[in-house]
């Protein structure tokens, strides 16, 4: 397991988000791809969006009072969340990046949400909040980053209301039961953690084990792999325009080997070691 202390993981998204924000927008995460239609011929920002709308979806979210979005980079969840739920919606986002909080202070006060939604700064591990205060935890590709895995998920429990539910969707390993992960596969995985600041990840079984020990109920899981995996593509091919060079040469070391580490997503995900999981449980 690789240590990166919560300045690190800040100072990386510090240093790429920008360079991320203007190829992709406000959304730092996969997209979804229905695999029923050409790739070619669906948008890619779009695809972004529609993976939040799935994700609603498949949790069978029908109402959200206040939520909390764990890892909300420049807001582009919480955005989301309060169109669709209405006026009646708050929300709080937490980062690691004190360049993400203050751009998604920045759009959501420019889009007219500045009163209902709130950005700061503040480790997942250990958040400031009381207990029983949200009736949503929202946790988009963020458990990818906690060191610790029992403690996020057991700070989700604690700052749900009773009832409250928890929707996560992260970068996950393959099923171990099984099969333990090679030496090859191990140092592929090593490889990732080091260019994007990430500690270690973990079966989407291990993640529902850790959930039921925990006390969550109707806990359900899903592998959105097939769905997500065309993304790095998409961010591979966008890498390689001549403007797109010379800015993540501009941005320096964190980027260049952010955009290099493509290539492994994307051979990660074509050999079956990476997983794209989904839980969703009640408090």
């Amino acid at each position: 397991m690789m240590a990166f202390s919560n300045d690190q993981v800040g100072n990386f998204y510090d240093a790429t988000t920008m360079l991320w924000e203007k190829y992709w927008g406000e959304h730092l995460h996969h997209g979804y791809y229905d695999p029923h239609v050409s790739i070619q011929e669906q948008n890619d920002r779009q695809a972004q969006v529609l993976l939040i709308d799935k994700m609603i979806e498949w949790a069978h979210l029908q109402t959200c009072h206040h939520f909390l979005d764990v890892g909300c980079g420049v807001g582009g969840s919480s955005l989301e969340l309060v169109k669709r739920f209405g006026g009646n919606t708050t929300g709080i986002g937490i980062s690691l990046s004190s360049y993400q909080v203050q751009r998604a202070e920045s759009k959501s006060r420019s889009m007219g949400y500045g009163k209902q939604l709130k950005f700061l700064i503040a480790d997942a591990l250990n958040m400031p909040f009381p207990d029983h205060c949200f009736d949503l935890v929202w946790s988009l590709e963020s458990a990818e980053h906690m060191a610790d895995k029992t403690q996020f998920l057991r700070e989700c429990y604690r700052v749900l209301q009773p009832q409250g539910r928890l929707i996560m969707a992260t970068w996950c390993h393959r099923q171990t039961e099984q099969k333990p992960l090679t030496n090859y596969e191990q140092n592929h995985l090593q490889r990732i953690y080091s260019a994007y600041c990430l500690p270690w990840v973990i079966s989407l079984q291990n993640y529902y084990d850790l959930a039921q020990e925990l006390g969550f109920q109707n806990i359900q899981i899903a592998d959105w792999t097939r769905e997500v995996a065309p993304f790095w593509h998409k961010v591979w091919q966008s890498a390689l325009t001549p403007q797109a060079l010379l800015d993540i040469i501009k941005v320096g070391l964190p980027a260049i080997r952010g955009a290099l580490t493509v290539r492994l997503m994307i051979r990660g995900y074509a050999m079956g070691l990476l997983k794209f999981g989904l839980l969703t449980a009640v408090k």
